[in-house]
């Protein structure tokens, strides 16, 4: 095993990274080939990486034109941001966006772990989107540098810190996803960084609701004092190396240089570590005895009671499922409470106020069903011996509804109070709710279509924000949009008299949702009974 030394390749640093260059591109590519779709999504993901990379250059060149010192601290803060989210998107994603990210599974490959590291190194850099963190940051030597009027030296001083900055978020990710790398295998480990990160995204919209609430003073002294917090940090250095241009700015970049060598000694170390360490995710776990859910004890015996209690066996145990619940709701109550201070008189103000929050949740809850067989995996090959019949696999989406609903139904009617409550039009509780009832059987119904038209693999053992499996980011993502947008195109009908003040209308809401479910699945049981064969080859791409 790497690590031990046992069975050393020969192979020097150059030829290692060569070969993990080679490595990369051919996994890029296995992933593929034979795969129209996943080709066109890999295209677009290409032209929207060079299309944000083009852009966020030009922006960043556009600093050149602010004051020197609104250009430093703009410039500190963009660094930073890169530096967070180069540390926080491997976690949340798990291994998701890339294989070799994850080390247990480069452990039995005859290198030593120095090889490795300079390998994973060299391979996390190669990408769309690395490329495109890398030259968003290059266009800081533009606006930041050139902005203040450095010399040549100060550009190539300015060359050396973006090159400095991108090997700090390189290694600070690698770092952190394989410190992370057993517990992100853990059951309690995936809930616990799925509850943290939420709980994160909730904190930090604790400076939107000061900014909305008109406590905030004046913008540029914030940014000033944002900058000057976050100048000492290692992303602040090289920004300020950059905007300083001289031969004092070579002492930032010895001392970010330093921090870049210590992260990437403590990574390898970490990594040494994990490569002589069990993987205890393939362990097994104890097998409690289940007699079937709650809701099934009072469904006559048959198929739909066997789905129900299937599904609502998922929720409870299945990381990814609870984080959905639970990110639905902290989003509703975050947006419930920006839109408070409305007119609060009942009018248009007040019922949007208590209405989005409502429907957001719901349009949430349904994103859950929109990849229907995805959680199933290899499993689904039982469904396809034995549902024999359209109206088999009909039946088997209303399973799947009833289960969603038996959750949603009551959740929705606790936000919609809560909304109200909060906007200060308690009134408005029951039109929001019976809304948000109908928009998430319209969901559903969407949802039973695209989960045959668009399936994708959900992948068995990474963390609770990874639903996609690598290289079906972008099909995910479409699935996703399309049926965010064919639910919004569907209830608009209902909500623009409700918004509007048409309360009444808000009864049929109800019945329309109700419909629109009958008919997706209707329509989802006639084309997936067809499909049957490429929706299971679908869900069971390796991972």
């Amino acid at each position: 095993m790497a690590g031990h030394g046992e069975a050393v390749t020969p192979l020097g640093l150059g030829a290692t990274v060569r070969l993990f260059s080679r490595l990369k591109i051919r996994l890029v590519g296995g992933n593929l080939r034979g795969d129209v779709v996943h080709q066109i999504a890999f295209i677009i993901s290409l032209v929207v990486a060079f299309c944000l990379a083009v852009l966020g250059f030009f922006l960043m060149s556009l600093l050149r034109f602010a004051p020197a010192d609104v250009a430093r601290d703009v410039g500190i803060c963009v660094f930073f941001l890169f530096f967070v989210g180069w540390a926080l998107i491997p976690l949340l994603t798990s291994f998701g966006v890339d294989d070799t990210l994850d080390p247990v599974k480069l452990a039995l490959l005859p290198l030593r772990t120095r090889q490795l590291a300079a390998g994973m190194f060299t391979a996390s850099a190669i990408g769309a989107w690395p490329i495109a963190s890398l030259i968003v940051s290059a266009g800081a030597i533009v606006g930041v540098g050139v902005g203040v009027g450095v010399g040549v030296g100060g550009v190539l001083v300015g060359i050396i810190a973006v090159l400095l900055q991108f090997g700090l978020c390189l290694v600070t990710s690698r770092l952190l996803t394989t410190g992370l790398s057993g517990a992100l295998r853990s059951r309690r480990g995936r809930d616990l960084l799925a509850v943290s990160a939420v709980l994160i995204v909730l904190l930090a919209q604790l400076s939107n609701l000061i900014v909305n609430r008109g406590l905030a003073g004046d913008p540029r002294a914030m940014l000033s004092a944002v900058a000057g917090a976050l100048r000492w940090t290692p992303p602040g250095l090289a920004a300020h190396a950059i905007a300083d241009g001289n031969l004092v700015a070579l002492l930032d970049l010895v001392v970010l240089a330093v921090v870049v060598l210590a992260i990437g000694w403590l990574w390898i170390t970490l990594l040494r570590r994990a490569l002589i360490t069990g993987d205890a995710s393939t362990q097994a776990g104890s097998v409690r005895r289940s007699r079937g859910g709650g809701l099934a004890r009072f469904l006559p015996d048959g198929q739909i009671a066997a789905v129900v209690s299937k599904e609502l066996k998922y929720f409870r145990r299945d990381p990814r499922g609870r984080i959905q619940w639970f990110r639905a709701i902290v989003v509703t109550v975050i947006l419930a409470i920006s839109l408070t201070g409305g007119s609060g008189d009942g009018g248009p103000v007040g019922s949007y106020t208590v209405i989005m929050p409502a429907c957001l949740g719901a349009i949430m809850v349904g994103w859950q069903s929109c990849n229907a067989f995805g959680v199933d995996g290899r499993s689904m090959w039982m469904n396809a011996v034995a549902y024999g019949t359209v109206r088999e696999l009909r039946t088997d989406f209303a399973g799947r509804h009833l289960a969603v609903s038996v959750v949603a139904v009551p959740l929705l009617a606790v936000l919609s109070v809560a909304a109200g409550v909060l906007a200060g039009v308690p009134s408005w509780s029951l039109p929001a709710m019976c809304t948000a009832w109908g928009l998430l059987g319209t969901a559903l119904g969407v949802g039973a279509v695209t989960s045959v038209v668009l399936p994708y693999t959900t992948p068995d053992r990474l963390n609770a924000f990874t639903g996609v499996a690598p290289g079906q980011g972008l099909l995910a993502f479409a699935g996703a949009v399309a049926a965010m947008l064919g639910s919004g195109a569907l209830i608009l009908p209902v909500l623009i008299p409700v918004v509007l003040g048409f309360t009444w209308v808000s009864v049929l809401a109800v019945a329309y949702g109700v419909l629109i479910a009958w008919a997706g699945r209707r329509v989802a049981g006639s084309i997936g009974f067809a499909r049957f064969p490429e929706i299971l080859g679908a869900v069971t791409r390796p991972t």
